[in-house]
C-alpha cells in the first residue's frame, strides 16, 4: 500500500467514522423507544455499513476495478438512505418540539 494523499484522507475518514460509530452506540441508551428508537437502530446499522465501506478505501489500489465500483456505489446508496433517515428524524423531532 502506497501512502499518497488519498490514502491519508481515507485513514482520516476511517477514524472519523469510528468516532461516529462510537457516538451512535453511546447515545443508544439515551434514546427512547418508539419511532425514534427504531430510527436510531437503523442509523446504527447504516453507520456500521459506512465504517465497513470506509475500511476498504485504503486498499482500493489492490482491489479489482469492478469490486471497487461496487463498494463506491454501495457507499453512495447507503449514504443517500442515511441522509433521508436523518432528515426525517430531525423533522419528527422538530415537529414534536413545535
Amino acid at each position: 500500500m502506497q501512502f499518497d494523499i488519498a490514502v491519508i484522507i481515507s485513514i482520516c475518514s476511517i477514524v472519523v467514522m469510528f468516532y461516529c460509530l462510537w457516538l451512535v452506540l453511546s447515545l443508544k441508551s439515551r434514546i427512547p423507544g418508539g419511532i425514534v428508537g427504531r430510527t436510531w437502530r437503523l442509523l446504527i446499522i447504516l453507520v456500521s455499513f459506512f465504517t465497513l465501506g470506509y475500511l476498504c478505501t485504503p486498499f482500493f489500489g489492490m482491489l479489482p476495478a469492478e469490486f471497487m465500483k461496487l463498494i463506491v456505489a454501495l457507499i453512495f446508496f447507503f449514504g443517500a438512505i442515511y441522509v433521508v433517515v436523518t432528515v426525517k428524524l430531525i423533522y419528527r423531532v422538530i415537529e414534536e418540539l413545535a
